[in-house]
């Protein structure tokens, strides 16, 4: 018994320094905690700044007013979404360096630009009075159409009629003033990044009427799976006639973004398409074997010319012309030099603009400038042998979307430029090269304009843009 008490009485001790030990512990976690708390809770416009803008844009009112909400608008369902994610939309989970506070800082920063959103015009840079000065010239911009979602692409025929993409699913015709819908159009799966996509015209389009779009084609025994398609036929009027997909590429997904979706012709009469890897970036733009993450040459009917880099090449798709893509949502072609570069978005950094070569892997996710969303590590290379380095690349990350390069005797100071669309922070962007592709200088034209969704010189010499948040076409005049 005499030898129990003293146990007794040491473990009794033993259990309260421990506790006491961890009552400390916990409280200076709690204190540790509660400055996080007041250091950062209030800035959740920070927190949209670092984590949403990217993707969504940098004016949170512009973001709200979008109408594609299809998981909720509460509270709470918006406070699931942002702590949890949504892996087919591409939407992280916050919830891995965000505490529940600051997500819900976030969600209530949203909501109150929801209830504030009919407050702000966000296009204030589209003022037809000011005159715009680049390389001395002196620029206006013109509204051409509006009451549109997201106009995605542009594009113009020899006899000055316009033709233009909505994703919701739609086709429009402008000539003079007269604005018309084209119909005969492909059913979408207008979701995430999805919807109708690019538009281009056969390059002897004023005799065969031959138009192209890119969409996200749905699976056809299961909606709940698409992939990007092109799309041809005849324009008659204001219908096309013998529309058919000639183009599907491969596989389906359940994913609902990067799709990629830009065409071009090249001198020769090929068509080129970019596709994006679906967010599935550790299996497809590395794999020879399926068509995500690819830029692919094609025949003007969807054939494979049988030069291409991977025609003979085992188990590979022979339409690849290059691959190692994230998602290309700029693509053009320079007639006088007979070079085409795409632009495509990074994660949290690392956009791109590339040359485009035959056979070229263009390094995506083996290498990267960029991190993931949430702020975590992708790989540590931004170089390796046998993969292409980008000629431009933009960290932090523009969202580019959209591509051109001016050619046109309009903008003689603009020659040979590069023009991209910013999606997060709302401008055009102008990057100058030399003779051999090497970056000398930028300018960010027209700031505030909206979210720049497209980007084409058209057949009258004339540059236009589509913007989103709300959806309008410009024309940039020299005055």
């Amino acid at each position: 018994m005499k030898k129990i008490i003293p146990t007794f009485i040491a473990i009794i001790l033993l259990l309260g320094v421990s506790f006491t030990w961890r009552k400390c512990t916990l409280n200076t976690f709690n204190k540790t905690k509660a400055s996080v708390l007041q250091e950062d809770m209030g800035d959740a416009e920070k927190y949209y700044g670092n984590y949403c803008a990217s993707c969504h844009g940098k004016q949170v009112k512009a973001f709200v007013d979008r109408e594609k909400w299809v998981y909720g608008t509460t509270r709470s369902e918006m406070f699931d979404v942002v702590k949890n994610g949504v892996e087919a939309d591409g939407m992280p989970a916050y919830g891995e360096v965000l505490l529940d506070q600051q997500v819900y800082a976030l969600v209530d920063y949203i909501l109150a630009a929801i209830e504030d959103k009919k407050s702000e015009d966000f296009n204030t840079g589209a003022n037809e009075d000011v005159v715009f000065v680049s390389e001395g010239m002196r620029l206006k911009l013109e509204l051409v159409a509006d009451n549109l979602t997201s106009p995605w692409a542009i594009t113009q025929s020899q006899d000055g009629r316009l033709f233009y993409t909505d994703t919701s699913g739609k086709l429009f015709s402008k000539k003079d003033s007269v604005i018309q819908e084209i119909t005969g159009v492909p059913s979408v799966k207008y979701r995430g990044q999805g919807g109708l996509m690019d538009v281009i015209l056969h390059p002897d389009f004023e005799n065969n009427h031959l138009i192209y779009l890119t969409y996200s084609k749905p699976k056809p025994d299961d909606d709940g799976l698409a992939t990007t398609a092109i799309f041809s036929g005849r324009l008659e009027n204001n219908a096309i006639t013998d529309g058919k997909d000639i183009f599907i590429a491969e596989p389906y997904l359940s994913t609902n973004h990067h799709y990629g979706s830009r065409m071009i012709f090249d001198n020769d009469g090929y068509l080129f398409v970019s596709i994006g890897e679906r967010g599935r970036r550790d299996d497809n733009p590395q794999y020879l074997g399926n068509d995500l993450g690819k830029i692919h040459r094609l025949n003007a009917d969807g054939s494979v010319p049988e030069d291409n880099p991977f025609y003979n090449t085992p188990e590979a798709k022979n339409s690849i012309y290059s691959y190692g893509h994230r998602n290309p949502q700029g693509l053009c072609y320079n007639p006088a030099t007979n070079k085409i570069y795409d632009n495509e978005h990074g994660p949290k950094g690392g956009d791109e603009v590339n040359l485009i070569e035959a056979g070229n892997n263009y390094g995506w996710p083996v290498i990267t400038y960029g991190i993931n969303y949430i702020g975590t590590s992708i790989t540590d290379l931004t170089h390796q042998e046998g993969m292409e380095q980008p000629i431009r690349y933009w960290v932090p990350s523009i969202a580019t979307c959209g591509m051109d390069i001016v050619t046109s005797d309009k903008y003689p100071a603009w020659k040979g430029n590069i023009l991209s669309g910013s999606l997060k922070f709302n401008y055009l962007h102008r990057d100058v090269f030399d003779e051999n592709d090497v970056w000398l200088k930028e300018e960010k034209l027209f700031p505030d304009i909206g979210r720049m969704r497209s980007i084409e010189q058209c057949a009258d010499g004339y540059i236009y843009f589509g913007v989103e948040a709300p959806g309008k076409i410009y024309r940039i005049v020299p005055v």
